[in-house]
Parts: structure tokens; C-alpha cells; sequence
């Protein structure tokens, strides 16, 4: 169990400085808030690298030595495999352990054994039909051959097709031929020519007249059947018991004794078929068509084997005889593999329907993803029996459903339903195999740190929440810890309450110009609460307050406290004449449990507070500025422009009939009148594009103003304050 994790990051992807130790001790979740632009996806990226064994270094100085530790609390380095980080969308992500999440592995074990029981006979006849063939080629040579030569099927219906046949049949006249020799490629070409067809059909005829006239030899009855008899009678003793053979001669019988008898007799009669003069012309004319270098070796065959010249006439039956004598020439290796593959196909039928209804770990993944994740469609597995029993890749099959009155539903590619999908509802199905991965890292018992770099972006509502409950699942796992990071502050507050983070588990980011700091966060609720307590105590947080129960009067109908109030967020007529006095008598009647408060210095003005707490902030070097303390210099920014626009347009009735946006209206109203003055301009934009959002803190999300920069809030509150002339 890990404890600690002491993680140190120096030139990291922009990331100068980062040191930390993280306390799993209590709760092994954390969440980070790093607004845009401080860390977020350079450390993720920082800890994919370390994840992988990739180097890490600094992409605009690379030159900088680069430092990468992430330590348990004993300074043993993390292992690359605890770590998995988890992007915001890998769009062709697909985690590597889906497979395992498919396993019964007692089926898969029954299912090999019977795979291996009929792979031992099938492959003890590969290896004799490749003998025999000459196919010694790499990969399924004799399989992919039978599969051409007999329609496509699979090399066990070819046999059970044939079993008959092989059984019936004792006759394997071929089994000699090379099948190789003959069906090479090149040597095809050449025997499907229109010349050499019409010259063997011309050969095939001449060779059937001289067979015809033959003592003993008859169309049906050639030397090739002969030797066939003459094997089969030497095999069975049948010449040592005694016994002869008849051979009509035309008129007679001919008693022949022996096995040599018999050979001498064919081969003299082979000998006058083949020496005929008129049948050595056609041969020598097929032998002149095979004099280039490609064609001799079948040539050289050929020469060896004339009595196969007839066959050639139809090739494709040739090829299935050659094939059928061999296994007939091998019929006890063909039975047993036959006999093996009867026996264990009834039980492997059996195991593949037991495999596609199996309740597997998968199926649960797939019920979390369909129930939790509103997406137009429905996952199931296509292929779970073959991943079980054979190890196969995964298929899932998407079911679309149209969400119209008929309800209908369709299968679709993957491909095809990415092109309908909204970027919300891709970014679901890729946290499906996010779940695939965290459920074969729980089976496997692999202790994980998952860095979570903002999983729930761009999600609808109803997806965030589902992920954030899958993310509390996982920090429920005893094995698993979660660094979870976001530039989101209201997703921020979702997790760690949703997660029941302590003070300690919710940190903030903080970049200095020397690197990054990770603080405990300050308000843990709503800071509000805490300001109320300390409106008479502490100016900042009696300013930073306004915006709040300006807000409130006016929901509650206060108009005109929601008037005065405007007046501290925007320079109006009475600005300058607002006091402490009050802003306390405001106060009290919007806030009815503070009907006792009293502020100090009543008579000051409430504008010259803004100001000069705005002048201490900026006169600070701590970078951890508070949310109060960048509320004030938003205000102080805004309130400075305000008046220098007000005092250089000079137009009170234009300023006094300005009643929504008035620091819009101010600006293009300086721009237009000021066209020159690029400087003040240009800090007036700023001005523009940081205050409308933030300090108008409608329903107290205060997440923009958090966003910001502090060095930037500072330095644009300097340039208003010294630069606009």
C-alpha cells in the first residue's frame, strides 16, 4: 500500500518547479484546481511519459536539465506500470485488456485441450501431405491450397465431404505426383495456353488408340491402375502364398507367378505405347513449347512422369485426384484426425454456446456504460465466444437507437456512428474503454495511481455526474489512488464533495516565477460565509462582499440598495460620495443576521478603501493571493477606468444614460473620441475583456475570478492606476 506519493518535476513541459508529497494515509483521492495555463496537462503528460519509460524534457529549453521523480514514502520509485493517466479524449483509444475481462478459464481450458487434442492429428498429416505435395511455403500452405481446389470450404469440410470417398477407396494412383511440380504458377500459365491444350487433346487421343490396342492394357485399365494392383497384391503376400494372376491377351490367358512378371509384362507395354513414332512426335512438340529456364524443372518432371500427360487435359480434376490419392495413401492419419475431430466438435459446440452466455466481467462493464451514460446507443459484445475460446480481438457491436416515435434500432460500424456522434457523446464511449482498463487493472489486483486530466470536459450535465460516481467507485478501491486535475472550479467543488475530500485532499495551484506550488485550499464552501463574519474586521473581505449582497437586492427587490451598491462596482454620479456609513446601513438590511454590525471609520469614503486596499495588494509579494484580495483589485480596475473615461469624455448626460454595460459603452464611446491615444486604449481593452463576468458574481460562481492570474491582475491594476493619462 502506498502511503505517500513524493512527486518532483523540474523542466517538464513548461512546468520549472514542482514539488510535492501527497498523503494517501487518510483518503487516496486528491483534486487539483489549475486554472488554464499553470500545470494541468504538462503534468499529466509529464507522468504519461513516466508511464510509458519515455524521457521527459522542456519543449522551449531543452537544454534545461530535466528532473522526473514520483516516489513511494519509502523513496522507492513508482513502478511505470502504477501509473495511468487518463486524458481528457483519445479518440483511438482501446485498452489492451478488454480481452481479459472475457475469461472463463476453465472453458478455455477444456476448449484448448480438445483444440490441441485434434491440432496433434491434424498436424502429424500437414506434415505428410506437405511431404508428399512439395507445399513447405510458410503459413497454411496446404490448407489454403485444398481450400482453392474445393470450393472455398475449410479444410474440415473438406474431409468430411471426402470421408466417404477415402473409406470406399483403396485405388491412390497419384499419390507419387508432386502436386508442387505440376501447379506452379508459371507452369499453369503455361498449361492453360491454347496451343498446348490443343497439342495434349491431340496426345490424349493418340495415347487412348495405342491403350485400345494393347494386349493387356484398355482405356480404364492402364499401367497406372496395374501398378496400383501390383502394390496392393505385394502389400497382402498374394505371389509368396502360391497364387498367379490371369491376363487376357486378346485370345488368351496369360498366367503370370510373380511380381516381377507382372512389372516385366506393363513395362513392355507401356514401353510400345510410349515409343510409338507418331506419339513421340506430339510429345516431342509439348517438349519444344517447355524450353525456357522457367519452365525447365517441369520439363525434367514431365520426362519422368509422360503417363500424366492425359491428365493435364482438365486440371482442376487432376488437382482434386492428386489430393484425394494422397489421402487415401494416408488414410490411417486422415481417420484418426477425422475420428478426433468428430469426438471433440459435439463439445466444443457445447462450449461456444455456454461462452456467448457467459456473465463475464465484460457484460458488467457494458451495464455500467448503458445504464449510467445517456448516448443514442447500446453496446454488446459481438464476438465474446471467440474471445473467450480463441483469444481473439474484442468486436463490440453499436446499436443505434433513432429517438422518434417508432423507436427504431439499427447495427452500425463504429467508424459510421463517430461521424453522428455529438463531441460529448464520443467522449463517452471513449471513457467506456477507460472503464474496460480500470476494471482489468481491479481483477488483476495491479495497485494504480490514475491521473485524471479533466475526464469530465465538455460533458453534458447527466455524463458529468456518472463519471463523477465512477470516479468515486474507484476511490473506494483499496489498490487504487486518484490525482484528479481540472481547470473546471465547478467541477472542482463537485468532486471533492461528491468524493468526500478533507481540507487536506483539496489543493490549488499556484505558478511563482520559479516554478509551481500545490496549496491546501482556502475556502473549502462557500467563502461568503466566512466573510460575513469578518465584514468589520477586515477590508478586503468587506469589499470583496459587495458583489455578493448586490446580488441578493436584487433578487430580493431592494432596488435601491442594488442601486447604491452598483455604484461601488461601476463609477456612477454618487461613487465618490458613497461612505462606510452607508454601505453599513446597506448592509445590515440586506444581511438580517448582522443587524449589529458596525464598521469602523464611518465617515470614509468607500471608494478611497477600494483604492488603497488595491495599493496593498499590489505592494505584496506573496503569491498566494486570496480570492477576497483579487475580487478588490478586479473591482479597484474596473472603478479607476470608469473615472478616467468619465473625466476625458466629459459628457455627463451621455455617462448618466448609460444604464447596462457601462464599461463597454465608456470604451467604444473613448475609442471613437480618442482614436489616437493607442496605449489607453489598448489597457482599456484589457480592462474590457477581465471585469464584465467577473465581479458581477450572479448565483456566487465566483470561478472566473479564480481563473485569473494574479501577477496579471496586478500588473493591469498598476497600468490603470499609473499609465492612463
Amino acid at each position: 500500500m502506498i502511503t505517500t506519493l513524493k512527486i518532483k518535476f523540474d523542466n517538464c513541459y513548461g512546468i520549472k518547479s514542482l514539488s510535492h508529497a501527497f498523503d494517501f494515509s487518510v483518503k487516496k483521492v486528491f483534486s487539483i484546481y489549475a486554472p488554464n495555463g499553470t500545470m494541468k496537462t504538462s503534468f499529466a503528460k509529464t507522468c504519461k511519459d513516466y508511464s510509458a519509460n519515455k524521457t521527459t524534457s522542456d519543449i522551449i529549453f531543452p537544454e534545461r536539465v530535466t528532473i522526473r521523480e514520483i516516489k513511494n514514502e519509502l523513496d522507492i520509485d513508482i513502478s511505470a506500470q502504477q501509473i495511468f493517466v487518463i486524458e481528457p479524449y483519445l479518440e483511438k483509444y482501446k485498452s489492451d485488456k478488454l480481452s481479459t475481462l472475457l475469461v472463463n478459464r476453465a472453458l478455455k481450458d477444456r476448449y484448448e485441450e480438445i483444440l490441441e487434442a485434434i491440432d496433434k492429428e491434424k498436424n502429424n498429416l500437414i506434415s505428410k501431405l506437405k511431404q508428399l505435395s512439395g507445399l513447405t511455403s510458410r503459413g497454411n500452405p496446404i490448407e489454403n491450397e485444398l481450400s482453392k481446389v474445393f470450393g472455398n470450404k475449410s479444410f474440415f469440410d473438406i474431409l468430411l465431404d471426402l470421408e466417404n470417398f477415402v473409406a470406399e477407396n483403396t485405388e491412390h494412383k497419384f499419390s507419387a505426383i508432386t502436386y508442387n511440380k505440376i501447379f506452379e504458377e508459371k507452369v499453369v500459365a503455361f498449361l492453360n495456353t491454347k496451343d498446348f491444350k490443343k497439342q495434349i487433346q491431340e496426345y490424349i487421343e493418340r495415347y487412348n488408340t495405342l491403350i485400345e490396342s494393347s494386349k493387356y492394357l484398355k482405356k480404364g485399365f492402364n499401367h497406372s491402375n496395374v501398378s496400383e494392383i501390383q502394390k496392393n497384391l505385394k502389400s497382402n503376400g498374394f505371389f509368396e502364398a502360391q497364387h498367379s494372376v490371369n491376363l487376357f491377351n486378346g485370345t488368351s490367358n496369360d498366367i503370370i507367378t510373380s511380381e516381377v512378371d507382372l512389372q516385366e509384362i506393363i513395362s513392355k507395354e507401356m514401353e510400345t505405347v510410349l515409343s510409338d513414332a507418331d506419339i513421340q512426335k506430339k510429345f516431342n512438340d509439348i517438349d519444344s513449347k517447355l524450353s525456357n529456364a522457367q519452365l525447365r524443372e517441369f520439363r525434367e518432371y514431365l520426362f519422368d512422369n509422360k503417363d500424366i500427360l492425359p491428365e493435364l487435359s482438365n486440371l482442376e480434376k487432376f488437382k482434386k485426384d492428386i489430393w484425394t490419392s494422397y489421402f487415401i495413401d494416408q488414410k490411417d492419419l486422415y481417420n484418426r484426425l477425422i475420428e478426433e475431430y468428430k469426438k471433440g466438435r459435439e463439445e466444443i459446440e457445447a462450449i461456444i454456446i455456454q461462452a456467448k452466455a457467459e456473465a463475464t466481467d465484460w457484460k458488467d462493464v457494458i451495464n455500467i456504460f448503458n445504464k449510467r451514460f445517456s448516448v443514442p446507443f447500446k453496446l454488446e459484445m459481438r464476438n465474446q465466444d471467440d474471445v473467450i475460446l480463441k483469444s481473439e480481438t474484442p468486436n463490440l457491436n453499436f446499436i443505434f437507437s433513432d429517438d422518434d416515435a417508432l423507436h427504431q434500432e439499427k447495427n452500425i460500424e463504429e467508424p459510421e456512428l463517430m461521424k453522428v456522434l455529438s463531441q460529448g457523446e464520443r467522449r463517452a464511449l471513449y471513457i467506456l474503454h477507460i472503464i474496460f482498463e480500470v476494471r482489468a487493472r481491479k481483477n488483476a489486483n495491479q495497485e494504480t495511481i490514475f491521473i485524471v486530466d479533466d475526464i469530465a470536459d465538455s460533458f453534458d450535465y447527466k455524463n458529468k455526474y456518472a463519471i463523477i460516481e465512477y470516479l468515486k467507485e474507484i476511490s473506494e478501491e483499496p489498490l487504487f489512488y486518484q490525482i484528479i486535475l481540472t481547470h473546471n472550479f465547478d467541477f472542482h467543488r463537485t468532486i471533492t464533495s461528491r468524493l468526500n475530500m478533507g481540507r487536506n485532499n483539496k489543493l490549488n495551484t499556484i505558478r511563482t516565477t520559479t516554478g509551481i506550488n500545490l496549496v491546501t485550499e482556502k475556502y473549502q464552501n462557500n467563502p461568503f460565509s466566512y466573510w460575513k463574519d469578518n465584514l468589520h474586521t477586515n477590508s478586503e473581505m468587506l469589499i470583496a462582499s459587495i458583489p455578493f449582497v448586490r446580488n441578493i437586492a436584487e433578487y430580493s427587490g431592494q432596488d435601491n440598495i442594488f442601486s447604491n451598491l452598483t455604484s461601488l462596482l461601476h463609477f456612477k454620479s454618487n461613487t465618490s460620495t458613497i461612505t462606510i456609513a452607508a454601505l453599513e446601513t446597506n448592509l445590515k438590511t440586506i444581511l438580517i443576521d448582522k443587524a449589529t454590525l458596525s464598521l469602523a471609520s464611518p465617515g470614509n469614503l468607500v471608494i478611497d478603501v477600494i483604492y488603497n486596499s488595491a495599493n496593498i495588494i499590489l505592494g505584496t509579494v506573496n503569491q498566494n493571493i486570496d480570492l477576497e484580495n483579487k475580487i478588490v483589485l478586479a473591482i479597484a480596475i474596473r472603478l479607476k477606468a470608469e473615472e478616467f473615461m468619465v473625466a476625458k469624455i466629459n459628457d455627463n448626460v451621455f455617462w448618466n444614460g448609460i444604464t447596462t454595460n457601462q464599461t463597454y459603452a465608456l470604451i467604444q464611446r473613448f475609442k471613437n473620441d480618442f482614436t489616437g491615444e493607442t496605449a489607453n486604449i489598448e489597457i482599456l481593452e484589457q480592462v474590457n475583456l477581465m471585469t464584465p463576468e467577473n465581479i458581477h458574481l450572479n448565483s456566487f460562481m465566483y470561478e472566473p475570478i479564480l481563473d485569473m492570474s494574479n501577477e496579471h491582475l496586478k500588473q493591469l491594476y498598476q497600468a490603470v492606476r499609473d499609465t492612463l493619462i
